[in-house]
């Protein structure tokens, strides 16, 4: 069901807390703000920590000179 929010005099709205519960939206969080036809679409800036990917590749092993190479500026 749509929610109606209002304008006020300085351009801002508030976004009610039931989005802000469900879409787990902190104070201090960033959005980003798209036009999409006359749509207004806001979108999360999601951050991942390194200590949240411990893991996730399994314990594969490598060494420090394939991270920087991996990492390194290409052109």
């Amino acid at each position: 069901m749509p929610i109606k929010v209002v304008v006020d005099e300085r351009g801002r709205i508030t976004i009610p807390s039931e989005i802000r519960r469900r879409l787990k939206l902190r104070r201090g969080m960033e959005l980003v703000v798209e036009v999409k036809d006359d749509f207004i679409v806001l979108k999360p800036v999601r951050r991942i920590k390194a200590k949240d990917l411990l893991g996730l590749a399994g314990s594969e092993e490598v060494n420090i000179e394939e991270i920087e190479s991996s990492l390194a500026y290409t052109s």
